[in-house]
């Protein structure tokens, strides 16, 4: 994209293979190539950062239309939902967390994840496109309950201990939704005592797609887990009944602003 170019944006659900591909491909350069991320279905040949759940998840892609020449991929979002995870044995999450508390709470749930976009669209309107779009996706399901992993990059926790620390005390989930990590990744939140967070660094240490979550009312579980293989170290970030519809309204305000 070049700064003169005014982004087109568009986000569309994936329909073919074609498509998955395209998804594949950004989530590669960006998961793989940038972070440093590997699996057991990672395709370093053909540069796509795949796994076993994609065939039943669904890919909203996002392009930016004013670049004629290059239409490609420049964001991508991965959801599923309680049918599709049925289809695929289980949600991603479960490898990870006991999602039991969510799976009794009675609500409609939809896991989010795969969420990444292309160095020249972060920071930007980008991602609003694509909130929307799962926004929309969302009321038209009655879905009533978000939840997902969000990421630190990297897996020595002491680079945000004061992160987690701060999440842990500030936001963490209600006990009828709070979910544990799994196995023995399983890792405490709770790093540094409360007294003693530096509540400005740790701010900083958290990524900000988590604290976009936060603000709208998202809550955490009791717990992270370090993803070895994805060199990420994940925590669960649930958001219940009341931020859904804090999700939809801010979203399509925002999106609003943008025009």
């Amino acid at each position: 994209m070049t700064k003169q170019t005014r982004p087109e944006f568009h986000v569309s659900i994936a329909q073919s293979h074609a498509d998955l591909m395209a998804a594949e491909r950004l989530r590669y350069d960006v998961f793989v190539a940038e972070l440093g991320g590997d699996g057991p279905l990672v395709d370093h040949v053909g540069h796509r950062e795949r796994d076993r759940f994609d065939p039943y998840a669904t890919h909203f892609l996002l392009r930016d239309l004013s670049q004629v020449h290059d239409r490609q991929v420049v964001g991508v979002y991965r959801v599923m939902t309680q049918e599709a995870a049925c289809a695929a044995g289980g949600f991603y999450c479960d490898g990870e967390f006991d999602l039991t508390p969510l799976r009794e709470s009675g609500q409609n749930l939809l896991e989010l994840g795969r969420s990444c976009l292309h160095p020249d669209y972060r920071g930007g309107p980008g991602l609003m496109h694509l909130w929307a779009a799962i926004a929309a996706f969302v009321a038209g399901r009655d879905i009533t309950l978000l939840f997902g992993v969000a990421s630190f990059h990297g897996t020595d926790v002491n680079l945000f201990a004061g992160a987690l620390s701060l999440l842990h005390q500030r936001h963490l989930a209600p006990p009828p939704l709070r979910v544990v990590p799994r196995g023995p990744n399983a890792l405490r939140m709770d790093q540094i005592a409360a007294d003693h967070i530096d509540r400005v660094a740790a701010m900083r240490e958290t990524p900000a797609l988590i604290k976009a979550y936060l603000r709208l009312g998202g809550v955490v579980g009791d717990g992270a887990y370090v993803d070895h293989a994805f060199n990420t170290t994940d925590i669960c970030l649930i958001l219940p009944t009341a931020a859904v519809g804090a999700f939809q309204r801010s979203t399509l305000e925002k999106m609003q602003q943008h025009g």
